[in-house]
């Protein structure tokens, strides 16, 4: 049975989701939290006037949006935008069931005297629980040239297909990942363990490698997520936090009937089944015959979770640096190292599936550069655990991921890595280790050597800083 709401009702909640409209103030517990870095990549987009378009943020729950749109407003009124002019609503509010966009954009504007060729600052978070929002929203970009329109999403499959069947031309993507191990310092106010290098200003070094690491297996564990990472009771029961306010939200109520999904019960099993793996080559025929579910299911379901934003596959290339016609052999990384560690339990740094947590901690500082393609390298008698190709298909660079200092005096046991630098001229190759900073260089290549802790933050740092740098600098 649907309740209707009368207008005095709805004008009341408006008026509760906006207290700036009073006090020219966000709500503290919001202007208490630190800005993620992401923060900085996100308000030109919202300020831009040239492109009329409306910026569709999404990315997986809980790693920050809401508080990214109240940081936004907050920078706003902090450059004296008219509070009045910057309109706040929560499209999940039980009031605005059934409220077209349109119509709740009306009264708003009633509301606080303002006409629609103003300058305004409009912002529908949880959109997708609005049924089709992209042709709502495509209509208000159509039709108010002057009202910036931010919307943000945690439905992220959904979202995705939706803004790119109707979003064309209209809506301008920014995807939110999860935190950076960067990021995870910052927030914890740990950042001062790691030190820029004074000659290069992209290089980084620290003074307490032990505590550094002990950090890194923090992140591993719940790291991913702002609230997680700062709140000691959650960390307590973090599968609870996960299971409940992530994953099942994401099997169960995100819409994976777009994608022809019917059976969220197998959905759940093979996301299990995945994050025990996470790193672990795989193929359909592996999966199909240890699940009992059809290829082309499971195909379904590995396009869903990987737009979902909770998977990343990385295709093999052979010891030539080609790809395969079929990509029969892959691997499958968790986005966020936590969210394994929540579905079973927290790792430590002796743990057997250590290697692979610190492989999937590194993949998931590179998905922040979505420019980057990279693949690992797999042949009958050797590996290579990330390659990146450049424009002629040509190998470029690649790092050898290891939890282990031994590999720095055992040069020998790194043969397949050897081989493969050889046969693409590759003079200089990355690998990592638990403690040990070095670079040595034998028969004309050079081993960079560098803790897996100060190389995943050099990455997430450096790829967020470069982004920010390069918006800044056309």
């Amino acid at each position: 049975m649907a309740i209707h709401f009368s207008k005095e009702q709805v004008i009341n909640r408006m008026k509760f989701e906006n207290p700036w409209w009073k006090s020219a103030q966000i709500d503290h517990y919001y202007k208490k939290m630190k800005r993620r870095e992401y923060f900085k990549l996100l308000y030109p987009l919202i300020i831009e006037k040239e492109v009329k378009r409306s910026v569709v943020l999404m990315g997986p729950r809980r790693v920050g949006k809401t508080v990214l749109l109240f940081h936004s407003i907050d920078q706003l009124l902090t450059e004296n935008i008219d509070p009045n002019k910057l309109c706040y609503f929560s499209i999940e509010t039980p009031l605005y069931n059934g409220i077209a966009l349109e119509e709740l954009l009306n009264l708003y504007l009633e509301t606080n005297d303002l006409k629609p060729t103003d300058e305004i600052f409009v912002f529908f978070d949880e959109i997708q629980y609005l049924k089709d929002w992209e042709l709502h929203l495509k209509s208000l970009v159509d039709s108010y040239h002057n009202i910036k329109f931010i919307v943000s999403g945690s439905a992220a499959a959904a979202l995705k297909l939706k803004s790119q069947e109707s979003g064309a031309g209209r809506f301008t993507e920014f995807e939110l990942p999860p935190l950076t191990f960067h990021e995870f310092l910052s927030l914890t106010d740990k950042n001062d363990l790691v030190e820029e290098d004074s000659d290069n200003m992209f290089s980084f070094f620290t003074k307490n490698i032990e505590q550094l690491n002990e950090l890194f297996i923090d992140y591993i564990n719940f790291g991913g997520y702002p609230e997680l990472s700062l709140s000691k009771v959650i960390q307590s029961d973090p599968g609870r936090y996960i299971r409940n306010d992530i994953i099942d939200k994401v099997l169960m109520r995100d819409l994976p009937s777009l994608y022809g999904i019917s059976d969220i019960q197998e959905l759940n099993s093979l996301f299990t089944f995945i994050a025990y793996n996470s790193g672990n080559e795989m193929s359909l025929d592996e999966i199909s015959k240890s699940s009992g579910v059809a290829k082309n299911t499971i195909k379904r379901y590995l396009t869903y979770l990987e737009a979902a934003f909770l998977i990343k596959i990385i295709h093999r290339i052979d010891q030539n640096g080609k790809k395969f016609k079929r990509a029969n052999f892959f691997k499958i990384y968790l986005t966020n190292p936590s969210l394994r560690s929540a579905l079973f339990s927290p790792i430590e740094s002796n743990d057997q599936f250590i290697g692979n947590m610190v492989e999937t901690a590194i993949y998931s500082q590179w998905q922040h550069n979505q420019s980057q393609d990279l693949f690992y390298a797999r042949w009958k008698s050797g590996e290579v655990d990330i390659v990146s190709l450049g424009d002629k298909l040509k190998p470029q660079w690649c790092i050898e991921v290891k939890w282990s200092d031994r590999y720095v005096d055992h040069l020998s046991e790194l043969k397949n890595l050897v081989s493969f630098c050889d046969k693409h001229d590759l003079e200089d190759v990355r690998v990592t280790t638990i403690s040990i900073s070095d670079v040595k260089t034998v028969n004309g290549i050079s081993y960079s050597f560098m803790p897996a802790s100060l190389y995943a933050y050099t990455v997430g740092r450096n790829i967020v800083h470069g982004k920010h740098y390069r918006q800044h600098s056309v």
